[in-house]
């Protein structure tokens, strides 16, 4: 009689932490989605939002996303296992430190990258107490925040462009407006002022950097 009740004893026992198992491992993978939901749609809101409206160039895109995707499943499946400082701290800086040996990536890609590396990051390893609506109200804040700071940093910035220039006798100091008119006429940019960086007199040309207001786009054949 009693190894009958000490064997349904155990019996209910294991069906009871089968079923908390159970529990745990769809609350895992409920709140994985989820986080990974508000981990996407950051992305987009911060792509869309900020490094559009700067750059028509999508060449990053793919990297963002990817990066920013493959950093935050790795931080939250990651996230029970006990790893060592070092060895964490590395596997951070191999993301933060990336350098394409074919293009040369600017300051602000770099600063873009790190902010959605930290994103993710903070998407995935986020205490669970702080809940949905507190992980999004931080997204939120991040993005609106990068938002209103490049917004004002842009009002009176302006936008660069290099010029092969041929018309080399503009290049003279007394024709600055002839130069300036020659340039608007050609690219149709509301261009303020220049810099000569190389003049070569023996082809006749001249490498200028020209600055023109970021409402307009260069004309392209």
């Amino acid at each position: 009689m009693n190894k009958n009740t000490d064997f349904s004893f155990d019996a209910w026992q294991g069906l009871i932490g089968q079923l908390q198992n159970t529990t745990t491992m769809d609350y895992d993978f409920e709140l994985l989605i989820v986080r990974l939901l508000i981990n996407l749609g950051a992305l987009v809101l911060l792509i869309w939002l900020i490094h559009k409206r700067n750059k028509n160039s999508t060449d990053f895109y793919f990297s963002y996303f990817a990066i920013g995707m493959t950093v935050f499943l790795l931080c939250f499946l990651l996230s029970n296992v006990k790893l060592e400082l070092g060895f964490a701290l590395g596997l951070f800086a191999i993301f933060g430190i990336i350098r394409y040996r074919t293009d040369a990536i600017p300051i602000k890609e770099m600063s873009f990258l790190f902010v959605v590396i930290g994103m993710s990051v903070v998407n995935a390893l986020v205490n669970a107490n702080i809940g949905i609506m507190g992980l999004s109200f931080i997204n939120t804040i991040i993005v609106l925040s990068l938002w209103g700071i490049d917004k004002a940093l842009i009002i009176n910035n302006q936008q660069s462009l290099p010029v092969l220039y041929e018309n080399i006798a503009n290049i003279h100091s007394d024709n600055e407006a002839l130069l300036l008119k020659d340039l608007r006429d050609r690219t149709g940019l509301s261009i303020n002022s220049y810099d000569i960086l190389e003049i070569d007199f023996l082809r006749d040309v001249a490498q200028l950097t020209v600055y023109y207001d970021r409402e307009t786009t260069p004309k392209t054949k």
